[in-house]
């Protein structure tokens, strides 16, 4: 027994039907991830620019432009397009899996999603706390 065998999963021929739906569920959930995350996105990088032109409106003058919404923004919308193609690639990766009635987990791919999330977030704290004063 090699290392994978004893990390992976034996799939029983009558149970492959079940395997491919919920493999096609997670996949769908990764899509809506990705969507939430490029729309997050989105949003935060037109949301710097909308105060910038509220407070040029209140004070009458123009503002320097903030960037780093723009940035935070393009990063979150490049990562949900990352997890789309991640989630694709997982996809057919466990389907082939399945077909050949074995299948395992991914941890590499989670710590890898997780890491990304977790670097934006620290940016965006940052972020905040130099702007917030």
């Amino acid at each position: 027994m090699t290392a994978e065998d004893s990390q992976s999963a034996h799939v029983q021929e009558e149970k492959r039907g079940t395997e491919y739906l919920a493999n096609e569920r997670t996949f769908l959930a990764w899509i809506r991830a990705s969507v939430a995350v490029m729309s997050l996105g989105f949003l935060i990088s037109r949301f710097g620019i909308w105060l910038r032109e509220l407070a040029a409106e209140s004070s009458g003058k123009r503002l320097p432009p903030t960037t780093a919404s723009l940035l935070i923004g393009e990063l979150m919308m490049g990562l949900g397009g990352l997890l789309a193609v991640l989630a694709a690639w997982r996809y057919h990766v466990v389907n082939r899996d399945i077909e050949r009635g074995r299948v395992s987990a991914d941890r590499g791919l989670v710590i890898l999603v997780t890491a990304a999330v977790a670097a934006i977030a620290v940016f965006m704290i940052i972020y905040m706390i130099k702007t917030g004063s």
